[in-house]
């Protein structure tokens, strides 16, 4: 579904979530240390998600949690913790 969206507005699915962030209204703070990423990050505002495509995104919240509890990844429960 965001892929879909992303390809149809010739962005990556990031800056669709990006801009459905802004668009809802909501303060967003990317996360990058790369500067070409950060650059690419702030190019959302040459674009607008239809109704549509923000109902959609809005659908995709099913109010349940899809994977484990923050709590329940710890070294310790044999649950490798990514590195960042």
């Amino acid at each position: 579904m965001i892929g879909e969206i992303a390809k149809a507005h010739g962005k990556s699915p990031a800056q669709v979530m990006l801009r459905w962030h802004l668009q809802q209204g909501r303060s967003v703070i990317p996360k990058s240390t790369k500067p070409a990423r950060i650059a690419k990050k702030f190019d959302v505002f040459d674009f607008e998600l239809t109704d549509q495509q923000l109902a959609a995104i809005d659908a995709l919240d099913t109010g349940k949690r899809g994977g484990p509890e923050p709590e329940a990844i710890t070294l310790e429960a044999g649950r490798p913790i990514p590195e960042a």
